[in-house]
């Protein structure tokens, strides 16, 4: 229940956001414009903008229109029609069909990984929405990798500690080719005289008491006492210890339950 209250929140704020108008989005390389002149069907035309930025118009070939927004390519195929001599004031519209030139990667743990396109401002949680939330299999970091100016940079979010406190800072605003890389759960492994032995999600600050309820509790033959975890420490050597049933899980701990001696 709590991802879903999380994924809901998060959905709302990516329809509330006020993204730019499609006349603000920048074309570039292998998007798909469709462009129309008024009164001049024959001038109607559909095509995708070349590597070099360019694209074909009819009458007045190739055009530059890489790096411009919607509406100024609008205004510079006007232009360019209308001191060529082959219209006086020609009303041009231009809207984008496909978007490519900006896309952001969305990985890992979400319900629909892919590429999304960056049409206006989007932030974290909105690209996290369009890809469909944080699967059941999604832990709570999000991982941002960003290149700026020639410098790539990662950046690890914790989604819960964000909504719970509601401090947005960490809800940054992509660009295009950001990566977004959402982490596996962190798990645990209990085995043993347990109802369901086997690996479960490690929720924050769980102890061994309710990973014994993650296993579906003791067998009829199974014991409270002499509960066992099996541990890599820092340097990766495996330890053992005996556990509490207050005492905290950590990520990849083998909890063993044994058999009852009576």
């Amino acid at each position: 229940m709590k991802k879903i209250a999380l994924w809901l929140m998060a959905l709302m704020m990516a329809f509330n956001v006020n993204t730019a108008a499609a006349a603000d989005i920048l074309l570039g390389p292998g998007d798909v414009i469709k462009v129309s002149v008024f009164g001049n069907p024959d001038l109607s035309l559909e095509t995708r903008v070349s590597q070099t930025g360019s694209i074909s118009f009819p009458l007045i070939g190739e055009v530059a229109i890489g790096g411009l927004a919607a509406s100024e390519a609008e205004k510079k195929i006007a232009s360019m029609l209308e001191t060529g001599g082959f219209l006086r004031k020609p009303q041009v519209n231009l809207i984008v069909t496909l978007l490519q030139s900006q896309q952001v990667s969305v990985l890992g743990q979400v319900t629909r990984p892919g590429r999304y396109p960056i049409d206006g401002t989007r932030t974290l949680t909105d690209i996290l929405a369009l890809a469909g939330g944080v699967g059941p299999e999604g832990g709570d970091i999000v991982t941002l990798v960003r290149t700026r100016e020639g410098k790539t940079t990662k950046e690890s979010i914790d989604l819960v500690d964000m909504m719970r406190s509601g401090d947005f800072n960490k809800n940054l605003e992509l660009s295009s080719n950001d990566v977004v890389y959402v982490e596996r759960a962190p798990r645990f492994y209990i085995y043993g005289e347990v109802q369901r032995a086997g690996f479960f999600r490690l929720e924050r600050d769980m102890t061994v008491l309710q990973a014994l309820s993650a296993g579906g509790g003791l067998s009829p033959r199974g014991t409270e006492r002499g509960i066992r975890i099996k541990r890599r420490d820092a340097s990766g050597k495996l330890t053992e210890i005996n556990a509490k049933m207050d005492d905290l899980v950590q990520v990849d701990d083998v909890v063993f339950v044994k058999e009852s001696m009576f």
